[in-house]
């Protein structure tokens, strides 16, 4: 075998063997990552993956692979690898942060700004990819509290399900704005139910009892307005008797 190999060599077989070398491929693969060369990494990554079978090496590759893809723009093509991953590999020592990466790979942590500058309807927004986020990072803090990735997890939960809050909590302004009171009721009210712990959920109960109050439902705009001051006794909004007090505050929505 030996003197075969030296035969291959010295005919310029060299680099066809080190194409079919999972180990060297994932190398030269680690060293186009390293220079900013995405998409030979992503090239050389899926060759790994198809030369490793089950083997440490390939579930490296794979979650490789999906780092290079996020980095690239492709959140979509990152998920299906680590959802791959995830669903095939349960037992592996790398699971914790597969969950993770895959939690970062949907996670925007510009979910506040609601595309103001953009001019998109606060309506159309879509926010499944951060409650998809959200599923991760918990999935991971269940299955491994301990895991070193789990306290970032725990803070980015946080902070997605206050941008949720405050997502539901704008388009309820939106509508409200509109004159659109069903509709403001209705989001208002999925902040205050989904969201309860969430600073939100002060301003969703005031937009609630307002939208009541327009639509001459008395009785609900009563009891609305009883939760805000019982869980919020010091609230501005009860302050300022349940009515924007003037002309620039209500334009700030």
């Amino acid at each position: 075998m030996a003197l075969a190999a030296a035969g291959m060599a010295g005919c310029g077989s060299a680099p066809a063997a080190r194409a079919d070398d999972p180990e060297a491929v994932f190398r030269d693969a680690k060293d186009d990552m390293a220079s900013g060369a995405w998409d030979a990494a992503i090239k050389k990554l899926n060759r790994v993956e198809a030369l490793g079978g089950s083997t440490l090496l390939t579930q490296q590759a794979q979650l490789e692979l999906a780092y290079v893809q996020w980095r690239q723009g492709e959140r979509d093509a990152a998920v299906a690898t680590l959802d791959r991953f995830v669903r095939f590999n349960p037992s592996s020592p790398a699971l914790d942060y597969a969950l993770y990466l895959r939690g970062l790979v949907n996670f925007n942590d510009n979910l506040g700004l609601f595309g103001r500058l953009s001019g998109q309807s606060l309506s159309e927004r879509d926010q499944q990819a951060s409650r998809e986020s959200w599923q991760s990072f918990r999935q991971l803090v269940e299955q491994f509290p301990d895991s070193r990735y789990a306290a970032d997890a725990r803070v980015r939960m946080d902070y997605i399900v206050n941008s949720l809050a405050e997502h539901e909590l704008a388009v309820a302004r939106y509508y409200l704005r509109r004159g659109a009171y069903v509709a403001a009721a209705n989001r208002a009210q999925r902040a205050v139910v989904d969201f309860q712990t969430s600073p939100a959920a002060e301003e969703a109960l005031y937009i609630l009892s307002l939208s009541y109050e327009r639509l001459e439902l008395a009785a609900l705009a009563d009891d609305a307005r009883r939760v805000l001051k019982t869980n919020f006794p010091d609230s501005r909004f009860l302050r300022e008797g349940m009515r924007p007090p003037d002309r620039a505050w209500w334009q700030l929505w």
